[in-house]
């Protein structure tokens, strides 16, 4: 479980964020907080894997905090001045999202960060493997980004929590009946997702016919 904490002065703004968070399996919003000196606590006190943080704050500015806080952070701000942004980013937010935003806008980015996260759990990786990585991580059309529906439900991001909540890896044939897809329909999204390599891949060999494609996440 990734757990999130949503630092925004405006109560019922952070509350908003942290529904959206949590409708995004895998994820948890901790109880959000208003100013620097909460968000300060909250970080020293509580396991917190990633920081929403706003740039305007009664005791501050939250690119500050980004810079100080030793976990990963990304911003959720209406300020759209570029310096400001440019800030955000060499301070070590992994991007910007201007509010206001739809869900799946945020969703998107928390799916493909979910993916980005297992990547370190690699002992090495190529230059090939870090660019893409890099690039899926801000690209919103890739797999997992900003879905088609109000909640970022595509079916490409169906099939992906479909494999985040099996206990182990599954057939293009099982995916497409957990998802209620055709199989071709299934293998196709399942070919971006192996492509990208948001998803894992190998072969399951039984005692006649063709070895068939499992797929995983990890």
């Amino acid at each position: 479980m990734i757990n999130v904490l949503v630092l925004d002065d405006d109560f019922y703004v952070g509350q908003v964020h942290c529904r959206y968070v949590d409708e995004v399996p895998g994820f948890r919003a901790l109880e959000p907080v208003r100013d620097l000196g909460a968000a300060r606590q909250a970080l020293g006190d509580t396991d917190v894997d990633l920081l929403l943080a706003d740039c305007v704050l009664p005791d501050g500015n939250g690119i500050d905090l980004i810079r100080e806080a030793e976990v990963d952070a990304a911003m959720l701000s209406a300020v759209a001045d570029p310096q400001n942004v440019r800030s955000a980013l060499r301070a070590g937010a992994l991007t910007y999202i201007f509010k206001p935003f739809e869900a799946d806008h945020l969703q998107g980015f928390l799916r493909r960060y979910a993916r980005y996260r297992r990547f370190w759990d690699q002992e090495k990786f190529s230059q090939t493997e870090l660019n893409g990585l890099l690039r899926n991580l801000h690209d919103a059309s890739a797999p997992g980004g900003c879905g088609s529906g109000g909640s970022g439900a595509s079916t490409t991001d169906r099939i992906f929590d479909a494999l985040e909540s099996a206990s182990g890896p599954l057939t293009a044939l099982e995916i497409s009946e957990a998802v209620g897809i055709s199989r071709a329909t299934a293998q196709r999204h399942l070919a971006k997702l192996a492509g990208s390599q948001a998803v894992t891949v190998s072969l399951q060999y039984g005692s006649t016919g063709r070895p068939e494609h499992l797929y995983g996440t990890g």
